[in-house]
């Protein structure tokens, strides 16, 4: 499995996108924010209600120069199939990436063994392409985009203020901590 620190690996995958069908490869998301949120498979029950949920959260995670791409393993056909006969799959503009052939779920190591499907899993990628956060579910449970942005309000705020680190429940413009013996005991 993919853990905290480590680079993304390389991949190439089809993508669904605003209308269009593109490609999708590991140096597009190098240079800025992104969050990979793989999801078992379109036209099912809990998967709408995230996406959807990410979809109402994308242009605050666009002022934030944050590029979303959600994964199943459905193809990008599929994908586009499902944005055109779903109120709420259709309101998404992040690219949806079709990985039938599992490399990009693989990769990140979410891939229900002997199933095909993508776990329910959320990565936050630093423009370096490496991981700063991920939160793995189980199946019934659906994850929340209010604090998926505020995981990656903290991941970027300690990125830009080495030293400082985000206590629990840490909303943007509380106060952080700054480790130090001091500390030890009286928090």
């Amino acid at each position: 499995m993919a853990t905290i620190n480590s680079k993304i690996k390389p991949f190439m995958a089809q993508a669904y996108r605003q209308g269009k069908f593109i490609s999708v490869t590991d140096e597009d998301v190098l240079g800025k924010w992104a969050v990979f949120f793989f999801y078992p498979a379109d036209f099912t029950f809990v998967c709408p209600t995230e996406l959807g949920d990410v979809a109402d959260h994308y242009g605050e995670l666009q002022k934030m120069g944050v590029e979303v791409y959600s994964v199943s393993t459905d193809t990008h056909f599929t994908h586009k199939a499902w944005h055109d006969s779903s109120d709420t799959i259709g309101k998404i503009n992040y690219t949806m990436i079709g990985d039938p052939s599992g490399v990009v779920t693989n990769n990140f190591g979410v891939m229900r063994e002997g199933e095909g499907l993508a776990d329910r899993a959320t990565f936050i990628v630093d423009p370096d392409g490496v991981i700063q956060a991920m939160e793995i579910t189980a199946e019934g449970i659906g994850r929340d985009a209010s604090d998926l942005v505020r995981k990656i309000k903290a991941a970027q705020y300690v990125r830009a203020h080495p030293g400082e680190v985000c206590p629990a429940k840490w909303q943007e413009g509380e106060a952080t901590l700054a480790p130090s013996l001091d500390l030890v005991g009286k928090i």
